[in-house]
């Protein structure tokens, strides 16, 4: 048995393997899968001395002498593996908790939430950026959080340095100035000591219980991260998290898109005469104008305070915010503008993975609509979402491994005019024929489902979306 097992070959089951084997750890990498793909990482990782078994599944007894095991992500914590491993007493943490170690000098903006991460996450990188500081988004987006880590070891990746110039246009100093994490309740669930500057909720809904089991344990392990963060901020027009309010978190920051008599304590940010405004002193001081931010919806509006929450409470100035708010281009899979094909809009959304966010892309595009929607149905509250599209979609496209459970679900409210295709070809054929005899101007890709039915991942959902439009509507 090899000093550090990783279990789980993803992005950042290789980023750890790397990292403890350039601090000298025997390091071995196993996955119960195994693909071409991954038979071509193996060779490459072969070459570094990594031992990489596919296809395989590790066994513990007594007589085992590994000193740690790094777990990914995509690794349910609970599995009785995992928990053989702790009960020989074997040190057992996720990717993220590993990388903390490495990083913990250095300054953290945490984000988690069920929806809202990825578009907080991207902007307040970007803002940090803008400010002229070496601050990497990592963890759930982009660069897995061990390779920020091999970074500020000094063995910078080509990436990395490249997105550090960037942003600094300085090429002579290789240090990590910030850490801006998105972190997902499996990465929170797995890391024992990770206390961020600065922790953000964003929203708090249902989702992931097939893996969490209670709504409870899904809110506890979240709030596991903002209880660790110095500084805390809260999205207050969140109803779950409003209602807990200051009783359980009495010396947090609130936002609020609704104006200063919605905001929640006495501290906080909130939008007003279309201005994001800063209440941290006596005097309200406005920082940007929400017209400033290019992305529609009032949950990006929610997204933009927190944003600027953290910039602000990290001591970023307001003209650099004013900047970087007006330069970002948005996220790619979450309300993306692909084209306009004879004045219908085509709309990414794959992101929305479960129907909280679904409701929420529905809600911020103009009506009528054709909505493509389906996949790998998640458990849930679907009442808001049937709502959004009976007030809104003038057709629905179904696809994937729900789309007979979604049909029936649309029956049961008096919805019929939806069609089962199956597939996203057919979706997108079909959609530009349909927004044409409904008039609708746009037609939205958000299928309130997991993509694994038909993709690897929704980027991959929305990137097949995103080439079908260009296929049929150039």
């Amino acid at each position: 048995m090899p000093e550090a097992l990783i279990i789980g070959f993803g992005k950042s089951g290789v980023a750890a393997a790397r990292l403890l084997k350039q601090e000298g750890w025997e390091v071995e990498l196993c996955d119960s899968s195994t693909s071409p793909t991954l038979l071509e990482q193996q060779q490459q990782l072969a070459s570094e001395h990594i031992t990489v078994k596919l296809g395989h599944k590790p066994e513990f007894t007594s007589s085992d002498i590994s000193k740690l095991i790094v777990v990914s992500p995509g690794v349910p914590w609970d599995i009785p593996i995992l928990a053989k491993a702790r009960e020989l007493g074997i040190e057992t943490i996720g990717e993220m908790e590993l990388a903390w170690r490495h990083l913990q000098d250095i300054p953290w903006v945490a984000i988690t939430g069920t929806n809202g991460k990825t578009t907080t996450t991207a902007l307040t990188a970007a803002i940090f950026q803008t400010a002229g500081l070496n601050a990497p988004a990592c963890g759930n987006i982009g660069y897995a959080a061990c390779e920020v880590a091999i970074e500020a070891r000094g063995n910078t990746s080509t990436s990395l340095s490249n997105q550090r110039q960037e942003a600094r246009g300085n090429t002579e100093k290789n240090s990590v100035d910030w850490i801006i994490g998105e972190l997902s309740s499996y990465q929170i669930e797995s890391s024992v000591t990770l206390a961020p500057r600065i922790g953000i909720w964003t929203t708090f809904t249902p989702d992931h219980l097939a893996r969490h089991k209670t709504l409870e344990h899904y809110y506890n392990i979240k709030a596991k991260l903002l209880h660790n963060s110095q500084i805390q901020i809260f999205n207050g027009d969140d109803i779950y998290l409003s209602k807990l309010g200051l009783n359980h978190w009495p010396n947090a920051y609130w936002t609020s898109v609704k104006g200063e008599k919605f905001l929640i304590g006495e501290k906080g940010f909130y939008i007003e005469n279309g201005w994001v405004i800063e209440k941290t002193t006596t005097t309200p001081q406005p920082i940007v104008e929400v017209s400033a931010l290019r992305m529609v919806g009032e949950h990006n509006q929610q997204n933009l305070l927190m944003s600027v929450a953290a910039a602000r409470l990290a001591g970023i100035n307001i003209a650099t915010i004013s900047q970087a708010v007006r330069e970002f281009p948005g996220v790619p899979h979450r309300l993306e503008h692909i084209c306009n094909w004879q004045g219908i809009d085509f709309i990414n959304d794959s992101k929305a993975t479960n129907y909280d966010a679904a409701e929420v892309g529905l809600a911020s595009v103009q009506s009528p609509a054709i909505l493509i929607a389906g996949g790998e149905a998640k458990a849930g509250d679907d009442t808001a979402w049937l709502a959004q599209i009976q007030a809104k979609a003038a057709a629905v496209l179904l696809i994937g491994k729900a789309a007979p459970a979604f049909a029936q679900r649309l029956q049961d409210v008096g919805y019929s005019n939806y069609y089962i295709v199956e597939i996203m070809e057919n979706a997108v054929s079909m959609s530009a024929e349909l927004a044409k005899k409904h008039q609708a101007s746009v037609v939205l890709l958000s299928p309130a489902c997991a993509s694994f039915d038909q993709y690897p991942n929704f980027e991959m959902r929305g990137e097949d979306f995103r080439q079908l439009c260009q296929k049929y509507l150039t």
